[in-house]
């Protein structure tokens, strides 16, 4: 066993989470949160891990970006070819998790996902910078390539095929909404005996619970 490893501890004492003052929305206390992290100034505020079922039913996770947040959930956006977007098209059954170090606070949500209207998804991709809407139509996500002047290559094909225009959403790209029906908000708390308080969905009403550490 490595000695470092086995050895690394950390006491948390930044604050605590009480099942009988939070707010009856697990939404209004997510953008609590979301907001006190981005105030830190630490960035990547809005990065969550997004995990997939695959077709053999392992777990796949990755970083995405949060990019939208509303009262129906969750929103971002990839390439719908993607292992992430074929899994979610079989399963739509998703988890997102947040971890801010910093505040000692870590959040995790589960639900279903559903991709949001062409109209949505063109909207955002219309403010997405030039060089990343390039992108879209460059990358054949998650496909094996030879060597990274394939997508060089494909940049140059495409700059030279969209010069001067506005560059179209590309139909394999957009965006997804995840509805959560599962939250938990834990706080690092001493000797780790942390704080967690869960919200379910149960017949369209938010039940709030505290777990053990």
């Amino acid at each position: 066993m490595d000695k470092e490893l086995r050895d690394a501890r950390e006491d948390y004492l930044m604050g605590s989470l009480s099942e009988n003052h939070v707010p009856e929305s697990p939404l209004k206390l997510f953008n609590f949160w979301l907001e006190e992290f981005k105030a830190s100034g630490n960035k990547d505020h809005n990065a969550m891990l997004l995990t997939t079922v695959k077709e053999d039913n392992r777990p796949a996770s990755r970083i995405v970006l949060l990019k939208g947040l509303s009262k129906d959930g969750m929103e971002f956006f990839t390439n719908y070819e993607s292992n992430k977007g074929k899994e979610m098209e079989n399963n739509p059954n998703v988890a997102l998790s947040f971890f801010w170090p910093e505040l000692e606070k870590q959040i995790r949500i589960e639900g279903t996902v559903e991709k949001l209207s062409p109209e949505e998804s063109d909207a955002y991709f219309k403010v997405r910078p030039r060089g990343s809407q390039i992108g879209a139509w460059v990358s054949p996500q998650s496909q094996k390539i030879e060597e990274r002047d394939f997508l060089e290559q494909r940049v140059l094909f495409f700059e030279k095929k969209f010069e001067g225009q506005e560059v179209p959403r590309p139909d394999h790209w957009g965006g997804y909404r995840v509805n959560p029906n599962f939250y938990e908000f834990w706080q690092g708390r001493t000797s780790r005996l942390h704080d967690r308080v869960t919200y379910s969905q149960i017949e369209g009403q938010w039940k709030i619970s505290r777990i053990a550490p």
